[in-house]
């Protein structure tokens, strides 16, 4: 296995360097794609249907990726909510909350990460508002 050394900063004085495998290294360098697939996965284990992720960064300058799950009721959507903040915790990413006038029912949510943004979608709502159609230039991952 191969070895590199990795500066972890400054502690009292003194410097700690740290041996670290290339995996690990890689491990701490997640790029927003590689959280966006990784996010997609997880929903996809939660039994998110039809699962899509949408490269959009090239489209607009508000987001980077789209990930696009259709589920089956309001408990399935808080599941998945749930697991996608325990990811999120766990992977410097923050949440940015939306606003609602009112309540629109549970036909279409959405988590906002910033660079990713995950629609969980009814299959009623998916069909009626055709994202993929309309973001039809995006390529899919």
């Amino acid at each position: 296995m191969r070895y590199s050394l990795f500066y972890r900063g400054i502690a009292k004085k003194h410097s700690m360097i740290t041996f670290m495998s290339m995996g690990d290294l890689y491990m701490a360098e997640k790029s927003i794609k590689d959280k966006a697939l990784e996010l997609s996965q997880i929903m996809r284990d939660g039994k998110g249907e039809d699962v899509v992720v949408l490269d959009v960064a090239k489209l607009n300058s508000w987001t980077d990726f789209f990930i696009i799950v259709t589920v089956n009721s309001s408990a399935h959507w808080r599941g998945l909510q749930k697991v996608a903040m325990e990811y999120v915790k766990e992977n410097d990413l923050q949440v940015h909350l939306t606003h609602r006038k009112m309540s629109d029912g549970d036909d279409w949510n959405l988590i906002d990460l910033g660079p990713i943004v995950i629609h969980l979608m009814t299959k009623e709502a998916r069909e009626f508002y055709e994202l993929e159609k309309l973001w039809y230039a995006a390529e899919k991952l």
